[in-house]
């Protein structure tokens, strides 16, 4: 009896050690554990920069993606920058519908300044809209600060 009394022992703790390590360790299997957030910005009107971009934020969210994680990215447009996001000059609008299409897990943002935006508006003499994939934001500087300070990586391409 006494040998089955161990034995029923042992069980028990073992459950109770698979059970602290189930609630306690990473939940990878449900691709829950830390928030990743990361923001990029562009603030010139270089072709080679916005792809560079593009490319970056492609390899962050499949690298979450191939860890069953999410993570959130905003890429933030502002001064010659704003260009990537503009329907008329954009050079990489397909690549920007592309990213925006193959998010499933997290979410891609494009923010466009408002500030820069109503600056060419003046100098153009005409309105100016965005790639449908953006939205518009007060201030790109002060978005991304708000970024930072909500905790959001912050790269620099």
């Amino acid at each position: 009896m006494r040998g089955f009394i161990n034995r029923l022992a042992a069980i028990a703790l073992l459950l109770i050690g698979f059970t602290a390590s189930a609630l306690f360790a990473p939940n990878a299997l449900a691709g829950e554990g830390k928030a990743h957030h990361v923001s990029f910005h562009v603030d010139q009107n270089d072709p080679d920069v916005m792809n560079q971009t593009l490319n970056n934020a492609t390899n962050v969210i499949e690298y979450y993606r191939g860890r069953n994680e999410d993570v959130d990215v905003d890429i933030v447009t502002y001064g010659p920058g704003l260009n990537m996001l503009r329907s008329d000059t954009s050079p990489v609008q397909d690549r920007i519908k592309h990213l925006k299409d193959m998010v499933f897990h997290g979410k891609i943002q494009f923010s466009a300044c408002d500030v820069t935006k109503i600056g060419m508006e003046k100098k153009e003499g005409h309105a100016i809209s965005v790639v449908p994939e953006a939205s518009v934001v007060p201030s790109g500087v002060v978005h991304l600060m708000e970024l930072q300070e909500q905790g959001w990586s912050y790269v620099r391409p």
